[in-house]
């Protein structure tokens, strides 16, 4: 089985103005396009294809050295970017509400603090990378993460991330990583991240 480019459930352009069409086509259609190519390339033929994206990433250290590196990459690339979309959608925005919402208080003070961790963790990733909300142990954090890693390979698990490869924000907001950060917010559906935060602890 090889993997496959997942669906949006929403259009290229149902984002804007936050984030725009041509970033999104681009994104998904070459970008994610590419990583998946190149991961089911990586694992062709060898006792991993086949196996869940998540437990791969968990188990980086099992793969062979030739295609650890390549993996480890692409893999997470897909992996990063499927979390990508389906926590982001049109007519979202907001806070969140229940136990998630409660738990963020509990972690960061209030949703304004959490936002503003989780914005500096953005502009402060160095070159490519991410900007996390996970579950780490038994409480909520802001992580990041460079490239193409992913919180999974540290035993946390990602909820939210916000992708600050120049590819993600170049077209509409040039260098002002800032300014999609802070845009990022009015597409965060906080439904399919609560969904997430739930079918984790369910699972646990």
């Amino acid at each position: 089985m090889t993997y496959q480019l997942p669906q949006l459930r929403y259009a290229y352009n149902a984002l804007e103005p936050y984030i725009d069409e041509a970033t999104m086509t681009i994104h998904h259609t070459k970008h994610h396009q590419g990583y998946i190519d190149n991961l089911n390339k990586a694992l062709k033929d060898t006792e991993h294809e086949g196996k869940s994206i998540s437990d791969i990433i968990k188990n980086l250290g099992s793969l062979p050295e030739s295609i650890r590196t390549a993996v480890r990459n692409n893999g997470g690339g897909h992996f990063n970017h499927s979390i990508y979309w389906e926590t982001m959608g049109p007519g979202a925005g907001g806070k969140p509400n229940g136990r998630l919402a409660d738990q963020i208080d509990k972690a960061f003070g209030s949703f304004e603090a959490f936002q503003e961790a989780f914005e500096e963790a953005g502009k402060t990733q160095f070159g490519s990378g991410w900007a996390w909300l996970v579950i780490d142990g038994d409480k909520l954090a802001v992580a990041k993460t460079p490239n193409q890693d992913n919180p999974l390979t540290e035993g946390k698990f990602p909820l939210l991330g916000a992708d600050v490869w120049e590819h993600a924000y170049y077209l509409k907001y040039q260098n002002r990583r800032p300014e999609y950060l802070k845009n990022f917010w009015h597409v965060v559906s906080w439904d399919e991240v609560h969904k997430r935060f739930e079918q984790h602890y369910t699972k646990g």
